[in-house]
């Protein structure tokens, strides 16, 4: 990849990121907040600043969705039809060996993918104002603590050092420090 290019999708993954950003703090300003003031979340989000408000969000909220389905379902998109050459590719190779190397990168890979996407989607990819439930606060852990964590560990396990490191530990023969 030339740096052209590098830097063409850097620029636009920016402005995309800053326009994003930019129109959806424009449209919470024409909002009317009164009431109480605590959201019912451990981080502060668009969806929660929603239920705060007194006046009508409906503008917002297809702004959301149409921001997310743009910048969320079209990348997913994008992934399933790159995977879906992929295994037509890694299904022409033929040792089963190679196969089962090429699935099993997928596979971890797709993992990370489905859980980032299905979470996002779910956070952000529905109408109406909802009251903050506990499965929504549980998706958000799982968002931005348990997907952060589990990307390194289910890339980094898959290296046989790490794996047999791992087991030493675990099966008490070496320490962590």
């Amino acid at each position: 990849m030339s740096k052209t290019v590098q830097r063409m999708l850097v620029v636009v993954s920016w402005a995309l990121g800053f326009t994003n950003a930019l129109n959806h703090t424009l449209t919470l300003t024409t909002l009317n907040f009164c009431g109480p003031n605590v959201i019912n979340h451990f981080y502060c989000d668009l969806p929660q600043l929603f239920q705060l408000s007194c006046s009508s969000t409906q503008l917002n909220e297809l702004l959301l969705f149409v921001a997310a389905a743009f910048m969320a379902v079209t990348p997913l998109v994008l992934i399933t039809v790159s995977y879906a050459h992929v295994a037509a590719a890694v299904l022409q190779i033929r040792s089963v060996e190679g196969r089962k190397k090429a699935f099993s990168t997928c596979g971890s890979h797709l993992t990370v993918v489905c859980l980032f996407y299905g979470t996002g989607i779910f956070n952000y990819m529905r109408l109406g104002s909802e009251e903050s439930s506990d499965k929504d606060k549980g998706v958000g852990v799982f968002n931005t603590v348990i997907n952060p964590m589990l990307n390194p560990l289910i890339y980094s396990l898959r290296n046989p050092d790490v794996q047999g490191a791992l087991w030493r530990v675990l099966v008490g023969k070496q320490s962590l420090t």
